[in-house]
């Protein structure tokens, strides 16, 4: 039993949409559904999988702007994030003005998420973080089974996610970084919400925005 995934690159900000599932039950979530629904739903064909439900890791529009869509069309309930991104999500609509993205209308999810709740994906089970500092609410997801962290938009490969936005707070996302993420092994691999895969040993020692000398 493995848990799986794809990303799945969608809108003109190249967000890394993320397919996941568990290869026993062919079950399967969607992570981060900003757009390009499309493209989304020949990869869930292509793998054969059936999708139970959308997670979301925080409400910026590139993230979330076709979630309440997609899962309309596929008949399944969004989960996350935590409640203080009801800001974000209730803007999704000013949000899509402002950059040119097609018209999405305020979002509700059908479960708030907060520190320490799971979420399941067939067989397997996804931890959830609470990472506020590029957004009030964000969370980010952990496998430990599967060594996955999907950080959406807290940890990049060297660099962290923008604090400049209403609500953002720099120290905020330094102290979860630090203190939540890479309290985690260093072999694990981050799926970021833009570019490229990384490990949280790398960005421990070379990240020049959280790098911990001591790992140097």
């Amino acid at each position: 039993m493995a848990l799986q995934f794809e990303v799945i690159p969608v809108t003109p900000f190249e967000q890394n949409a993320t397919l996941l599932w568990c290869d026993v039950t062919r079950r399967a979530a969607v992570v981060d559904a900003g757009g390009d629904l499309p493209r989304i739903h020949v990869r869930i064909a292509a793998h054969g999988l059936t999708v139970d439900k959308l997670l979301l890791t925080h409400g910026h529009i590139d993230h979330a702007g076709g979630a309440a869509e997609l899962a309309g069309e596929l008949g399944v309930a969004i989960e996350g994030p935590h409640q203080a991104e009801s800001f974000w999500l209730d803007q999704l609509p000013q949000q899509g003005k402002m950059f040119g993205f097609a018209p999405s209308a305020p979002l509700t999810p059908a479960r708030w998420l907060a520190e320490g709740d799971r979420v399941s994906v067939g067989e397997e089970m996804l931890e959830v973080i609470h990472c506020p500092g590029h957004t009030p609410g964000h969370v980010v997801f952990y496998s430990a089974s599967a060594g996955l962290l999907i950080a959406g938009d807290v940890l990049f490969a060297g660099s962290i996610g923008r604090t400049d936005f209403p609500m953002g707070n720099h120290q905020q996302l330094i102290t979860a970084i630090r203190s939540k993420l890479f309290a985690l092994p260093d072999e694990t691999v981050v799926l970021p919400g833009h570019g490229p895969l990384t490990t949280l040993g790398e960005e421990k020692r070379h990240n020049p925005f959280v790098a911990d000398p001591r790992f140097g």
